[in-house]
């Protein structure tokens, strides 16, 4: 079975070996002190420091082992050769909704490095697989939870 390919931007590559780094590093060795620390509290049967300990290490394994899956298939888009035409990964896209006059500006990234409080909205995601491959003043209709909404672009930048 083929793996999909993650598509990351170079600052998400970077973000990512960041945050892999200090997990393996700092994040691991302060768990493995909270460990030491609740052991020698005596019986681990009715320890919760200890049982807190361990939680909160198998979810830094966790995340550690999914950081790797993401490295192992990522491919880095490069923004260098992207083209403000029509709407791809990494354009950045201010959108008028017209049901409101409201307008919004994303920069559309792979589902990894999604973030709507920064601005950051996944191709993947309603709205950003509705703009992908559209141009200035195309409208498109997307379907979200309060309901079908239209939205124009209004420029698509680099």
């Amino acid at each position: 079975m083929a793996t999909k390919p993650t598509m990351l931007t170079e600052e998400g590559l970077r973000n990512l070996e960041e945050e892999l780094e200090s997990l393996k590093g700092e994040k691991r060795k302060e768990i493995a002190e909270k460990i030491k620390v609740a052991r020698s509290y005596g019986d681990l049967s009715e320890n919760s420091e200890y049982d807190d300990a361990k939680n909160e290490q198998a979810i830094i394994e966790a995340r550690i082992a999914t950081i790797e899956a993401i490295l192992k298939t990522a491919v880095i888009i490069d923004e260098s050769n992207t083209s403000t035409e029509n709407v791809h990964l990494t354009s950045v896209v201010t959108i008028e909704m017209l049901n409101t006059g409201k307008r919004v500006t994303y920069k559309i990234v792979g589902s990894n490095e999604a973030d709507p409080r920064e601005g950051k909205i996944s191709d993947e995601s309603p709205v950003g697989k509705a703009l992908m491959g559209k141009s200035v003043d195309d409208v498109v209709e997307v379907e979200t939870p309060g309901g079908v909404v239209g939205i124009k672009i209004i420029e698509i930048s680099k």
